[in-house]
């Protein structure tokens, strides 16, 4: 038995049979820059009531050095994942003496040496189980406890948790730091870091209110934290959480810290919240990519409440925080900073996510069955968050705003520092909307599948609003017509879709919206005149919503196969140069490129992407200097030469200093158009290594490795595969560089041998790895051949392997499975 999977039975049996008061944590760290040492001593003492006499602790780690039960020296029992705590009291004291193992796969405590001048950063990250890589602690999000965190580190580093340091004692070279107790809190969001951090400190005030703000980031990126702007929209979501909750921020502080290597958007640590270091540009930005990392912070400040506060119970009710973060990231972004078109980006980008989730085998609801940690792990996915806040913004179309933000005000004053399940919330939201909410919640939290809305006609002209599912919909259906050159919206019908049809007395138009204004979550057809208005008018459609979902339509009949992929191909070539919404073009420019490799039948390929490179090339040449269109085409660009090097002569221009004036060419840049030229041939290993002395950073040591493992030889790519499986050394990052180098450019004629090998080594890597770099490996390593064969075998002789692994195996399945019957159907 694998005791590091926690059960959701055995948790609740231990929270019934454990009342957690307080934990104090004992953490050195003074050894952390030493590259040789691997742990670091970590010393736990619990104080909890217990109506057993046994129970057992988590605990993953080097070894358990002591234990100790009230008073009273135990003999070490740990297997490697539990330490059995045996002969309790009524209340006791347990003491854990142990060494923890320094990760480099980001989870538990994370330590990276940066390369640029050789510093070292420790961060932690737990979610939703590795808080016990660092400590001893009951490893379930319903048993809170106040924490106190007191960490040895070298002096001169900032030192960070939870809450601000109460008592600082400094050494010859070292420190003491003591944090101020937590209020109850979960294991899974208490956090550590310590390195060198810079630190921009600022502050927010409300009322009587002062809360300290503080932005953290290593040293050598300090240049590019845009702490102006971050703190800027940090102020604005709490002025718009504080007034919309009615329940003041509760953490004390609020400290941002980006951090490398890291697995993640961002997590919610109450009062030291992490983000990847990929929301820092080292160069050149878009303002897409600003607005994304806007609402990666509310998404994040809104969890300050949504399951900081107020937490789930067990795992199936994830959602609970990360719908209503996701939902929240968005909302707060649109009402209170200057990204008003979150939504846009949301109809476009985030719902994609959650109708591609939705449509394969393993979907589930919202409200999903999770019997253990593993299943937790792969539940952050499209459903949770993207469907999850989709339907939430279904709610408010029914409830409506006010109702809405009532009903999250009761929840946090009823539930306060407690934990909650589905019917928790919908017994606040039924008192505060006045509705019996549990219908609703049966047919769209507790139901899987994503309906498709279109309109029928009959011989008579009397047309039906259709749904391929039964659930309600409250939606708009928008009528545009062409007016001087321009689509514009002439009128706008709002009504309910109880089941499965709906007659309507509608007028005609030269574009017909469905779910106008994007309030449900249904993929929406477009008639053929409708479709065709599209195809010779997308980018003159004036309101940018509009414009998201007619792209969102066309890419959902695309992945369908119900749209030919040529046609796609050609209304992106010939409308997304025209788009002025950086977040739409952006994702337009992915599916694309997405389009081309998946999508379209083998014999056209390679016209296809001829032509897209040729589309991309013009759009950058075309594009206004020093612009976001501008950097967005020479980044697709560089994707596109990858698998077609007819410009390889002007990547090599651009990274010599001939490129379109205004573009601003960052490492970063740098290292895509490098590593397309070293793909396709056109550079070579010495050329990696130049670039890598220009940039002898942690990304670009990163880059450099997935460049080199991108060379089109059969050896490198060999020598890659071999690396990605053995090589126990890489970190989280370089295991995706060298996995990302082993697929470049598509060439499966340098590959495919090792098709076979894949299906022998999945069991073992996800019995010997951690999850979180078993999932690259099967993911990224699947092998995308023209059968199906290979895939089906091992699923019909590994019945018994580990449901997640499966999980994982019947995605990529169904993945492969969708693009050989897309491309068969193409004409």
């Amino acid at each position: 038995m694998d005791t590091a999977n926690l059960t959701r039975e055995e948790t609740a049996a231990r929270s019934a049979a454990v009342t957690l008061h307080r934990i104090r944590v004992e953490l050195d760290l003074t050894g952390a820059p030493e590259r040789a040492r691997t742990g670091f001593p970590t010393a736990t003492t619990l104080e909890f009531d217990a109506t057993t006499d046994a129970t057992w602790l988590d605990f993953i780690g080097e070894e358990v050095r002591r234990v100790e039960v009230n008073g009273e020296e135990r003999e070490v029992d740990y297997d490697g994942a539990r330490i059995a705590i045996t002969g309790l009291a009524p209340s006791n004291v347990v003491r854990v003496e142990a060494v923890g193992a320094y990760s480099r796969s980001g989870e538990g405590l994370h330590r990276f040496h940066d390369p640029a001048d050789d510093r070292t950063y420790l961060y932690t990250q737990y979610e939703p189980a590795d808080a016990r890589r660092v400590m001893a602690c009951f490893e379930q999000p319903d048993l809170k406890a106040e924490y106190t965190f007191v960490v040895d580190a070298p002096s001169g580093w900032e030192v960070l948790s939870n809450q601000s340091p109460a008592h600082v004692d400094l050494g010859v070279g070292v420190q003491r730091v003591e944090f101020a107790p937590t209020l109850p809190i979960s294991s899974y969001i208490t956090a550590v870091a310590a390195g060198p951090y810079t630190r921009v400190d600022g502050e927010w005030t409300r009322d009587e209110q002062r809360i300290a703000l503080g932005l953290f980031v290593r040293r050598s990126l300090a240049e590019h934290l845009e702490s102006d702007e971050i703190l800027e929209v940090t102020r604005q979501g709490l002025d718009f959480f504080t007034d919309a909750f009615a329940y003041p921020y509760p953490w004390g502080k609020y400290d941002q810290l980006f951090v490398p290597e890291y697995n993640l958007g961002a997590m919610e640590n109450p009062g030291l919240v992490t983000f990847t270091e990929s929301y820092l540009s080292r160069g050149a930005a878009t303002d897409a990519q600003r607005a994304a990392r806007a609402n990666t912070i509310l998404h994040e400040m809104a969890h300050m409440w949504f399951g900081d506060l107020v937490t789930m119970t067990w795992w199936d009710d994830l959602w609970l925080k990360e719908s209503f973060a996701d939902y929240m990231g968005s909302h707060a972004s649109a009402v209170a900073t200057r990204f008003h078109d979150a939504w846009v980006t949301f109809a476009m980008r985030r719902k994609s996510w959650a109708y591609q989730q939705d449509q394969l085998p393993t979907t589930h609801p919202i409200v999903a069955d999770i019997p253990d940690l593993e299943a937790a792990k792969l539940n952050f996915d499209g459903i949770t968050y993207a469907k999850g806040a989709s339907v939430l913004k279904q709610l408010v179309a029914y409830v409506g705003d006010e109702a809405f933000f009532e009903g999250a005000r009761r929840y946090f004053a009823a539930n306060a520092f407690g934990n909650t399940t589905l019917d928790d919330f919908l017994v606040v939201l039924s008192e505060a909307s006045g509705r019996d909410m549990s219908d609703w919640a049966a047919a769209w939290l507790q139901t899987t599948g994503v309906s498709t809305l279109w309109i029928e006609a009959d011989d008579d002209g009397r047309r039906t609003l259709v749904q391929s599912g039964t659930r309600p919909h409250r939606l708009r259906i928008g009528f545009y017509d062409r007016v001087d050159g321009r689509i514009v919206r002439r009128e706008q019908r709002e009504l309910d879709l109880p089941g499965e049809r709906v007659e309507l007395d509608v007028p005609e138009a030269d574009l017909v919206l469905l779910n106008d204004d994007d309030l449900t979550y249904a993929k929406a057809r477009m008639d053929d005149r409708s479709l065709a208005t599209a195809e010779e008018s997308l980018s003159a459609i004036e309101d940018p919503l509009a414009r998201a979902l007619v792209w969102s339509s066309l890419w959902n009949a695309t992945r369908d196969g119900e749209l030919d992929a040529g046609r796609f191909l050609r209304i992106a070539r010939a409308h997304a140069p025209a788009e002025p919404n950086g977040g739409l073009l952006g994702a337009a420019i992915q599916n694309a490129a997405f389009t081309v490799r998946h999508f379209v039948a083998d014999e056209r390929r390679v016209e296809e992407q001829r032509a897209w490179t040729e589309a991309a090339w013009s759009a950058l040449q075309a594009a206004e200097a020093g612009s976001d269109a501008q950097l967005s085409w020479a980044r697709a660009l560089a994707t596109a030469s990858a698998f077609d090097d007819v410009h390889h002569a002007d990547l090599r221009d651009m990274l010599d200093g001939r490129g379109p004036d205004g573009l601003v060419i960052d490492p970063d840049l740098r290292w895509q158009l490098l590593t397309a030229l070293v793909t396709t041939g056109h550079a070579d290993g010495a050329d990696i290594a130049a670039e890598e002395e220009r940039d002898d950073t942690g990304d670009g040591r990163t880059a450099a490795r997935r460049a080199r493992a991108s060379r089109p030889e059969a050896p490198v790519r060999a020598a890659a595969w071999a690396a990605a499986w053995d090589d126990r050394s890489l970190t989280n990052d370089h295991l995706d560089a060298e996995i990302a180098g082993f697929r470049a450019g598509g060439r499966r004629d340098l590959i495919s041998d090792f098709d076979a090998e894949y299906f022998s080594r999945i069991r073992d890597a996800w019995s010997e790895r951690s999850i979180e770099l078993a999932q690259r490996l099967v993911i990224g390593l699947f092998p995308a051949g023209d059968t199906l064969d290979p895939v089906d075998a091992w699923l019909d002789a590994n019945a018994d392997a580990p449901a997640a692994l499966r999980r994982l195996v019947v995605e990529q399945r169904d993945h492969l499975a969708r693009d050989l019957r897309v491309r068969g159907g193409q004409a």
